[in-house]
C-alpha cells in the first residue's frame, strides 16, 4: 500500500468511525461519491476489501480492522508533526481547531470572529456536532478545544468555566401563561411539553433543572433540532425547554416568550474542556485564556439575557 495517501487514511476513519459513508461525508464536507472514491481506492492499494455490507448497514472486515489501528496512528503522528511546527509559528500563522455542542453555533462563530480580529493571520477551524459526536472529537484527538455545557466524567480531561449558561422555559407569546408571576410546577406539569431527544445536552439539562418533576412533565414530542423545537413552540404544538443562547432572535422578533416559572431560569455553565495531557497550540492556549478572559462579557454583549430569579443548578 506504497501508493496510499494520508487523505484516503483521514476518509476511510472517519467512515470507519461513523460506520456512514454519508455521515462521513458530511463531517469531512464531501459528496458521498468523492468517500466511497476513495476507501475503494485505498482499498485497491492494500489489496483487501476494508468493509462489507450487510442489509442497509456496513462493517469493517477484518483487514478494515486493522488498518483502521494503523490509520489512527499514522493520522495522530502528522497531527503531532503540525502542532510541533506550530509552536515555531506562535499564534499568528496558527491554525485553531475547536468544536462547540450545538447550542454554542448561536453566538460562538462571533467569538471566534472577535478573537481572529485581535490575532491576525489565525486560521479558525470550527465544527459543531450533538453531545455524543463532540465526546467522540475529545476521545479521537480530533479537536484541540471543546466548548460544552456538561463537561465527560469518566475521560481525562481539564475543564473550566467561561460563561454563565441559562435554560428557560419558552412559549408562543399568545400563551396563556405568558405574563403570569411564579408559575408553579404544578401548573406547568398540565402543558404539553416539545423537546429534545434523550441524551441530548438540553434533555441533561432539563434532568437538572426539573429534577423529580422530569417524569410528570406532559412530554408530548421530542424532536432532534432545536431550530424545529423553536417552530413548533410558535406554531402552538406546546412550550419547551431550551438556552436563552438559542432564542435571542425570536425574542426580538417577539415570536417567543420566556415564561417566569418558579426556580427558573435554570443556571449552568459553558465550559473550555481539553484532554488533560494534550499539548495545546499556542492558538489555542491563546484562544482558551480569551475565553476564560472576555467569554462571559462578549456573550452577554452578543446574546442579552438577565434572569431576574435564577436558580444555581451547578
Amino acid at each position: 500500500m506504497k501508493n496510499a495517501t494520508l487523505r484516503q487514511l483521514k476518509v476511510f476513519e472517519a467512515v470507519a468511525r461513523h460506520l456512514s459513508y454519508s455521515r462521513a461525508a458530511e463531517e469531512l464536507h464531501l459528496t458521498q461519491p468523492a468517500v466511497s472514491t476513495q476507501v475503494k481506492t485505498l482499498a485497491g492499494h492494500v489489496g483487501l476489501a476494508l468493509f462489507e455490507q450487510l442489509g442497509k448497514k456496513i462493517y469493517l472486515t477484518p483487514g478494515g480492522t486493522e488498518l483502521l489501528h494503523f490509520s489512527r496512528a499514522i493520522i495522530q503522528l502528522f497531527q503531532e508533526a503540525e502542532e510541533t511546527l506550530t509552536q515555531f509559528k506562535g499564534i499568528s500563522g496558527g491554525k485553531l481547531n475547536v468544536a462547540v455542542i450545538s447550542a454554542g453555533d448561536y453566538f460562538f462563530p462571533r467569538l471566534l470572529v472577535e478573537f481572529a480580529r485581535r490575532h491576525p493571520g489565525v486560521t479558525l477551524n470550527l465544527t459543531v456536532h450533538n453531545r455524543e459526536e463532540l465526546l467522540g472529537q475529545l476521545a479521537n484527538n480530533l479537536t484541540d478545544l471543546a466548548i460544552m455545557v456538561r463537561p465527560p466524567q469518566d475521560m481525562d480531561t481539564v475543564n473550566e468555566s467561561f460563561a454563565p449558561h441559562p435554560y428557560v422555559i419558552v412559549a408562543p407569546p399568545n400563551h396563556s401563561l405568558v405574563g403570569q408571576k411564579k408559575i408553579p410546577m404544578s401548573v406547568l406539569k398540565r402543558e404539553p411539553f416539545v423537546v429534545r431527544e434523550k441524551g441530548s445536552d438540553t434533555w441533561n439539562s432539563m434532568e437538572d433543572g426539573f429534577g423529580e418533576h422530569l417524569k410528570d412533565l406532559n412530554i408530548a414530542m421530542e424532536i432532534k433540532s432545536t431550530e424545529t423545537i423553536k417552530q413548533a413552540v410558535i406554531a402552538g404544538m406546546g412550550i419547551s425547554f431550551l438556552s436563552a443562547h438559542t432564542i435571542g432572535l425570536e425574542l426580538q422578533a417577539n415570536s417567543l416568550a420566556v415564561l417566569d416559572v418558579q426556580g427558573f431560569p435554570v443556571m449552568l455553565n459553558w465550559y473550555v474542556v481539553h484532554r488533560k495531557n494534550k499539548r495545546l497550540p499556542p492558538v489555542a492556549l491563546a484562544f482558551k485564556n480569551f475565553l476564560l478572559s472576555d467569554g462571559a462579557t462578549l456573550i452577554q454583549k452578543i446574546i442579552p439575557f438577565t434572569p431576574k430569579r435564577a436558580v444555581r443548578k451547578k
